[in-house]
């Protein structure tokens, strides 16, 4: 990956817009299909400047939406699954935030699931702050793999051609429109 500026191309607080941020998973379901979710409450806050950046960010996990009847909504919420009632959010830190000129974006740090601390790397993309429909915003999405055992999210079933339910590695998506902080005495 190419090296960032010399000076960080983005520079203060930024704070996640709630309505157009998401967080979303994919895995692979019966060998056939992709099961698809989100997690409709994110927080995030990237804060940068010339000695780098730091990025974190959590999700409700109560917040799920997927596709399917309540029974199963409930399952996933479960002990089995996520264990909501004890681990209700899922957060990440960065160790590492990379940011090209060509707009390609790297971030390494620690993502907690379910009470487990984890190194992650995440890849993606940039957008600079621009203004757009009377505000200034940024743009950062990016996309990892994990393994979703090594979170304690171990639930599986044998199908009845052989093989599991479903997949241990689930894909990561995270958009986040990022809205600069106020400084104080001033309006965003």
């Amino acid at each position: 990956m190419p090296t960032t500026t010399a000076v960080q191309p983005l520079a203060g607080t930024y704070t996640a817009d709630p309505v157009h941020s998401s967080f979303a998973f994919a895995v692979r379901y019966m060998g056939v299909s992709t099961f698809r979710g989100t997690l409709g409450d994110v927080a995030a806050t990237l804060v940068a400047g010339p000695g780098g950046a730091v990025l974190e960010g959590s999700a409700e996990v109560a917040s799920i939406s997927i596709r399917t009847p309540e029974a199963f909504r409930d399952h996933v919420l479960s002990e089995e699954f996520f264990h909501v009632a004890e681990h209700p959010r899922i957060a990440f830190r960065s160790t590492r935030v990379e940011l090209a000129d060509d707009g390609r974006a790297r971030v390494d740090g620690e993502l907690t699931i379910k009470g487990t601390t984890l190194p992650l790397r995440a890849e993606g993309s940039w957008t600079p702050e621009a203004e757009l429909f009377g505000s200034r915003k940024a743009g950062l999405t990016l996309e990892a793999t994990v393994d979703r055992t090594a979170y304690g999210l171990n639930w599986n079933a044998e199908l009845p051609t052989g093989g599991k339910a479903l997949a241990d590695d689930v894909t990561l998506t995270v958009e986040l429109t990022l809205l600069p902080a106020a400084a104080d005495g001033e309006e965003a």
